[in-house]
């Protein structure tokens, strides 16, 4: 008889234990809070030719971490105008694209992005075009963008479903930080 309840005691005290793991987007936004306050450099994917952002230095910046926020400047080269917004609520994360002038205005192509669908992965997270990005920018409604992070790698990558353009992808190397390239435009 005793046996039987030790039994049913460790089965009761896994379930619990299963039942209190971390989702995948707790575990992503924890990794990527870890971040916080350093900078790296990144490079795009093999292939990819983009005037942008070719031949200059790509650099990202995990700047703020507030309760449910993270801001994330991508500068290019000296243009500091593009910073990825993370918001973290009811377990999935929500990517905005904040896209301001040098002078601090908004840009008129701002705040696009999608919310995951779920709670994803510990390592990946994706993000499908919201109704406000298909409203603002009707060609990226099919928008797909998503993010990857391990302890060597973040990438941000974007595939346009049913288009011919290829995938963009540029990566970061998180094993090797870099002076944080100060603050982006519109930013204090």
């Amino acid at each position: 008889m005793m046996k039987k309840y030790l039994v049913l005691a460790l089965l009761f005290c896994g379930t619990a234990l299963f039942a209190q793991e971390k989702s995948g987007s707790q575990q992503f936004w924890e990794n990527l809070k870890s971040h916080c306050g350093k900078a790296y450099e990144g490079k795009l994917a093999e292939g990819i030719t983009n005037d942008a952002f070719s031949g200059k230095t790509l650099t990202m910046y995990v700047r703020t971490c507030e309760e449910g926020k993270i801001t994330v400047p991508f500068y290019v080269g000296d243009d500091k105008s593009r910073t990825w917004v993370l918001t973290y609520e009811n377990d999935q994360i929500k990517l905005k694209h904040d896209h301001r002038h040098e002078d601090g205005s908004e840009d008129k192509v701002t705040q696009y992005g999608g919310t995951s669908p779920n709670s994803g992965l510990a390592n990946i997270q994706f993000f499908p075009a919201d109704v406000e990005t298909a409203n603002l920018i009707p060609y990226a409604s099919t928008n797909v963008w998503w993010i990857t992070l391990d302890e060597n790698t973040f990438s941000y990558n974007l595939k346009r479903l049913g288009s011919e353009n290829p995938q963009f992808t540029v990566t970061f190397d998180l094993t090797k930080p870099v002076e944080a390239p100060g603050t982006q435009w519109g930013w204090e």
